[in-house]
């Protein structure tokens, strides 16, 4: 996970008897929590080389090195033989893996990063470790300031797949530039950046597997669980593993609100699980998408009729009696937003210029929205779209999904 997350007790005691002051990117010691690896032994015996198991991880079609040794051959006995859990992380990739997957390609991140999650959090958006690590990537919450990622009374975005999963894009783009390599990368994500640096200097390599002796214990061994990870996911029914459907919905909607709403209220107007739809959402702290005409916010629904969607807009039309003032997390201070508010330093979106040969996907991917976000900012029935035509793209979201935008 990104940026040093965990520090044991006796360390951090030692630290602050010292009195010491570390930042939080710059920890002396690293700071790891990935709950989800288990420790095996240092020092594993190798008396079972299995060539099957190594063919196979070749064959995987991959920019990420993936040899087979023994530390991740005792990685694979480990998740192959958690045949419960693995069903599950198959069947949540279904509704997850797209996610991921565009995030990663939009900054050209290899697509096995999308596996990541798994060791990391279980695929668990609300997933919150001891010291505070969070979401399905398990950010902390200066990493995720620095990635764009919000926190307030409201919204925490390291819970919203989408906009975490471009975080961690980010980061894996600024890991590579740094360290020229995609399994120090990897190491990187769980102790930082410079726990890495320090240990290539002292192997005097750019090879993980040279480097990995210098590194955090729990280091060492995330990076071979991410490989075996990888493994048994790719060859689940090699090891009998079944996938467990999840009860999120595969094919969804997007709506845009610019007022806010209860969840469990449009839960109930469309007859639906108020718990799915929160899964659905689950960067709403409340249960309320806090949206404003200033800034609007994404609302994930199940593939709905026209008919839902009529009474999606009539809940839509009523005001909702609720608190609505935004405080920064962290005591970074107080902003009130009104319904409405009719000087604004920068406006509220801009317009994009449709160049021949691009569609709506492509400018979504530039953007980093989602195609339906576009479909609603523009009153557009369909996906045709014409050279010189102007499309409407609010600052805000893009902004938030790791933009600066500007006028095309």
């Amino acid at each position: 996970m990104p940026m040093n997350k965990k520090v044991l007790f006796v360390s951090y005691c030692i630290l602050a008897f010292l009195g010491l002051s570390v930042s939080a990117q710059q920890q002396a010691i690293p700071l790891n929590d990935t709950t989800a690896v288990p420790l095996v032994s240092e020092s594993p015996l190798f008396t079972n080389y299995n060539y099957i198991y190594k063919n196979r991880l070749d064959s995987i079609e991959k920019v990420v090195p993936m040899p087979y040794n023994e530390y991740v051959q005792k990685y694979i006995e480990v998740y192959s033989g958690r045949k419960d859990m693995m069903g599950r992380m198959l069947g949540l990739s279904d509704y997850y893996f797209p996610i991921f997957e565009r995030a990663l390609k939009s900054l050209n991140i290899p697509d096995e990063i999308k596996y990541l999650p798994i060791i990391e959090s279980s695929m668990n958006p609300y997933a919150v470790s001891r010291v505070g690590a969070t979401g399905l990537w398990q950010f902390m919450f200066g990493t995720a300031k620095g990635y764009g990622l919000n926190m307030d009374n409201f919204v925490d975005e390291r819970k919203d797949p989408i906009q975490a999963s471009y975080a961690a894009a980010a980061y894996f783009r600024d890991a590579y530039e740094e360290l020229g390599d995609w399994l120090l990368a990897i190491a990187a994500y769980n102790c930082g950046m410079g726990a890495v640096k320090r240990a290539v200097e002292k192997s005097n390599s750019n090879d993980f597997w040279e480097v990995r002796r210098f590194l955090p214990l729990e280091t060492r061994n995330y990076v071979p669980a991410f490989i075996a990870a990888v493994y048994v996911m790719k060859c689940s029914d090699k090891h009998d593993i079944k996938s467990q459907r999840a009860s999120y919905a595969r094919i969804t909607d997007t709506i845009q609100v610019n007022k806010f709403i209860s969840i469990p209220t449009l839960a109930q107007v469309l007859n639906m699980n108020e718990e799915e739809l929160c899964s659905l959402n689950p960067s709403y702290k409340k249960k309320i998408v806090n949206g404003t005409e200033l800034s609007p916010k994404r609302v994930v629904l199940p593939k709905v009729s026209l008919a839902d969607f009529t009474k999606v807009y009539e809940l839509l039309n009523n005001d909702m009696d609720a608190d609505m003032n935004i405080v920064l997390a962290a005591n970074e201070g107080k902003l009130v937003l009104k319904k409405k508010k009719a000087v604004q330093d920068q406006p509220a979106y801009f317009y994009h210029k449709v160049s021949p040969g691009q569609n709506l996907g492509l400018i979504a991917d530039k953007y980093h929205v989602e195609v339906q976000d576009l479909k609603v900012w523009n009153k557009l029935n369909g996906t045709t779209i014409v050279p010189g035509q102007k499309l409407k793209v609010y600052h805000s979201q893009a902004e938030k999904n790791g933009l600066r935008a500007a006028k095309s």
